[in-house]
């Protein structure tokens, strides 16, 4: 799937190349931006594309504050 951001989220990657950022391509670092810095909109946009059980299985491989981290790993489990 070869697909932009939604302007939406822009905001949220105000020192990347927009044009550049991909979701197929930088799939892990937009999922772990909007888990850490994300607001309601961000999050559901995120959730209608990945599966809760899909974002709990990486959730180990972000690099997220300890309070996101436990935040999410409450939210998510299965």
């Amino acid at each position: 799937m070869s697909m932009r951001l939604p302007r939406i989220l822009y905001k949220y990657f105000w020192g990347d190349n927009l044009t550049e950022l991909a979701w197929p391509i930088h799939r892990k670092y937009i999922i772990q931006t909007l888990l850490e810095k994300g607001n309601t909109h961000a999050i559901k946009w995120l959730l209608d594309i990945v599966s809760q059980k899909e974002l709990y299985s990486i959730l180990n491989t972000l690099r997220l504050s300890k309070k996101s981290y436990n935040f999410w790993k409450q939210y998510l489990v299965q």
